[in-house]
Order: C-alpha cells, then structure tokens, then sequence
C-alpha cells in the first residue's frame, strides 16, 4: 500500500482474532472476511499478533517477530523435507534460532524470566547456547514449523482479503517486553545494567486514563548502540510486519520523539521525564529501506508540536477519536468538525470503553450536554433519567460522524457496529484483570447489521469492499 493508496477513502472495522468466536485463525476467518466484504468494510484492524508473555496482553510479547502459537488450528505434522519450510528457516533465522532456543530455555527453567536464568544462558555463551540446542534440537524444529505453519495461514488470510478489496492494518508496540527473546538476544540495543536488569522503564504520565499515568515497564532503547548498528533491528522489525500487513500503527508513536522516563525504582509512572529519542533519524531510515511508509502514528495524549512536526515531515496519519471530543475547547483535534483529511477517526480504541458503555457511565448532565451537542433528543423514564434506547442513539450518531469525517480512514470497533455495552470491553488501561478477554458469537451479526453499515459506507462515499 502506498500513501496514494490511503487518502482513497475507506472504512473498517478493529476486531482482534482472539474476538472471533473460536478465537484461533481456523475458518472462522474466511466467514469473518466474507462478512467484512458483505458489510462494504475494506479495512480489517487487528492488535498486535504477538506471543503474549504471561497473559493475555498483545502489547506484551515475548517477541517481536514471532507470531501467538495460541492463535494456530491444527496443522500438519512436521516435514522437514519441504521447501518452503527450509526456506522460511533460512530466511528468518535472525529471529527464528533465538525465538525457538528461548522457548526451550523458558521451558527448561520454568518459565522464569531470562535474567534471573544461571549466568551462561543468561548471557548466551556459546558453550550452553550449543548444549542446549543439541539436546533440545527436535522441539526447535517443531517450534519453527509452528512459525512457518503460523506464517503460511497469515500469508493465505492476506491473500483472501486483499482479493476481496479488504486492506489488512496491524498494529506494533513501540516498545518490547523486558522478558522477550528480542532483549536476551540482544541486550546491548536496550537501557540494561550489567546483569541484564532495567535502570529506567517506560510509560506515559497522568492522563485522561490514569491519574497516576501508566508505568509500563518496558526497557528504553540504547539508540546509540542503534544508531551505530544503523537501525538494523527496527528496519528487520518493520520489514516484518510490513510483509503481513498492507497499513501498520506505530503505538505510542510520540516515544519516537520523545519518551517519558521513569526511574525503574518508582512504583508509578508520575516520577518520570521528557527524553528526546532520535525517530527523526529512524523514520528516516526506514523510508531510504522501504521506500514509503503506509505507517499511522497513534498520537493520542500529550502531543506536542515537534510530534506533530515528526508525523508530518513523513505524511504519516494520526489519530482521532470522537469520544474525546466532548471538551469546551473548540480546538479540540477530536471533534469531527476539527478533523483532518491524514487522520484515522474511530469512535473508541481498544483503550476506550465501547460507546454505549462510555455514554451509559456518564452522569445526567454530561449525558444531556453529549445529547444538546449531538442535536439528539433524549427521553427520560419516570424518574427522569435517559433511557437505554438514548445509548444506541448516540452510538449510531457516533458512527454516522465517523464515516462522514473528513478523515480518509474510519475505523469502527465491532463492539460498536452491534450497540454492546461495557461488559464487551476489550482493555482499561491501568488495570491487570479481565482484559483482552472479549469475543463475539456470529448470533450478534444480523443481516440487518450488515446491511446497514454497507448503507453507512456508501452514503460516506467511502470505497465499497468487493463481495466477490
């Protein structure tokens, strides 16, 4: 995809696999995509496709390269003997060697995390790197055709989409997991003491999420060891996911500007500060390898000019969202009428609460200054609070906003298409249980869902998905 290709307006839908009803990537999938295709939606949003490490959080993986073993149906066994499997080892060995021996590894101490392993697997040496790959050879080998049978399902789910007009767009955290192949490999590239422990972690500072910001906890990047090593790790990193994706979204894209640091002793996220990062150089870079970028900047939170100035220099798009666009300040980048051309508009993100689980949670009086703002009319009950059927005005008005935005990317939460509320929320920022846990039963989708968010994308003028 190129950028001309983005400004052709379209619309989409952000559903992650594991929202699916069998929640792997079996046939649910070509239902899913004839379905996308039937509704006239030519995007298709998913979450980051990574290992999650210890949970359930696709921003937390154990690597950046590897796909969800959890997401794969059943698969033929192992045959070493075939082509295109020898060539996926051979040209993913950078990742592939160190993904499978780290899992064995992971294995064979409990699953402990890597730095706290006895120190000659800790730091790799090469007589215990060979002592363990010997003993363990046979499940290298299944975990990498695991990766090749992950890789092959994904190639044939891209090849169907796109054969229907339906762009695929993923998604990657701009940082990695402290746990992860990625910095057991490679610790050098990362903010470490000697013995592989962080001295600063990462996060944002007080929002409209959390009063106490959100202490993520990933490693900072040593962007000198990067620079010297001419960014190679970011541009493997990007060429991979760009072979899966037609659109990608840096997350927390302002961290390539500047990122909030935080003292690895701290507890919370309020005891940090501003460092600028060099993402000037690194998009750079990446566009001199790729030669273009079809890459969104979330650049929602504290924005400041010279983040803006970075996302433009590289025509990359932003990102609105229209359930903070409730605000006295007409200035507001998230009321549509503020919204740009080079702006993905949603109604809510995966952060967000789904719409009607927004509005229902609202007390009386924003709800009625929402309505006044809207031009909606409310109805109360007999104690003269707004009945539920208000909520499904609002979330249908939401989305009517969203698709007739100037934005050339809207992308709609599934949660939304179908008026659910809270209980379908997939993530509140902050917190560590329930989440990412949400998925959907075909029962939900009628025919009359489909037809109306096909009506939805035509009147918008947007590009009508094939249903071919």
């Amino acid at each position: 995809m190129n950028s001309e290709d983005f400004y052709e307006r379209r619309a989409g839908v952000l559903v992650h696999p594991t929202s699916l009803p069998s929640g792997v990537l079996n046939r649910d999938v070509e239902r899913w995509l004839a379905l996308l295709a039937g509704a006239g939606m030519s995007v298709w949003q998913v979450l980051p496709l990574g290992e999650p490490r210890g949970g359930l959080s696709p921003y937390q993986c154990i690597s950046a390269f590897a796909m969800n073993p959890a997401l794969l149906p059943d698969y033929p066994a192992m045959d070493r003997s075939v082509p295109a499997y020898i060539e996926f080892c051979i040209k993913n060995h950078d990742w592939l060697y160190d993904y499978a021996l780290f899992k064995v590894l992971k294995q064979m101490f409990d699953d402990a995390p890597w730095y706290e392993w006895p120190d000659e697997w800790k730091f790799r040496q090469p007589h215990a790197m060979q002592r363990a790959f010997d003993e363990f050879k046979d499940y290298v080998a299944e975990l990498s055709w695991e990766q090749f049978q992950l890789c092959q399902r994904w190639t044939e789910i891209k090849s169907k989409a796109n054969e229907k007009g339906i762009l695929l767009f993923g998604d990657i955290p701009l940082f990695v997991a402290h746990d992860s192949v990625d910095i057991w490999a490679h610790p050098e590239q990362f903010v470490l003491d000697e013995n592989g422990m962080m001295t600063v972690v990462s996060g944002v500072p007080p929002d409209y999420f959390s009063a106490t910001g959100q202490r993520w906890g990933n490693p900072h990047y040593n962007w000198e060891v990067m620079r010297r090593e001419n960014y190679s790790w970011w541009l493997a990193r990007i060429s991979h996911q760009m072979s899966q994706f037609d659109l990608l979204r840096i997350d927390h894209f302002r961290g390539l500007e500047s990122a909030w640091v935080i003292d690895a002793n701290c507890d919370t996220a309020v005891d940090g500060h501003w460092k600028k990062m060099p993402g000037d150089e690194l998009l750079a870079r990446i566009h001199e390898d790729i030669g273009h970028l079809p890459i969104v900047a979330e650049d929602l939170g504290i924005i400041t000019p010279e983040v803006r100035a970075l996302r433009k220099k590289y025509h990359l798009p932003g990102m609105a969202v229209l359930q903070f666009g409730f605000d006295e300040y007409e200035d507001n980048p998230h009321k549509p009428h503020n919204i740009v051309e080079d702006a993905v508009v949603y109604t809510g993100t995966h952060d967000n609460d789904t719409t009607k689980g927004w509005f229902n949670c609202l007390n009386e009086n924003d709800k009625n200054y929402i309505l006044k703002t809207l031009c909606l009319q409310g109805n109360g009950d007999d104690s003269g609070h707004l009945n539920e059927a208000v909520a499904d005005l609002v979330v249908d008005k939401l989305v009517d906003d969203a698709m007739n935005s100037r934005a050339s990317l809207c992308i709609v939460p599934l949660q939304d298409c179908l008026h659910l509320g809270s209980e379908a929320r997939m993530n509140t920022p902050g917190t560590t249980h329930g989440n990412w846990q949400w998925s959907f039963s075909w029962e939900l989708i009628s025919s009359d869902t489909i037809a109306d968010m096909r009506l939805r994308v035509e009147q918008s003028g947007r590009a009508v998905a094939s249903n071919g």
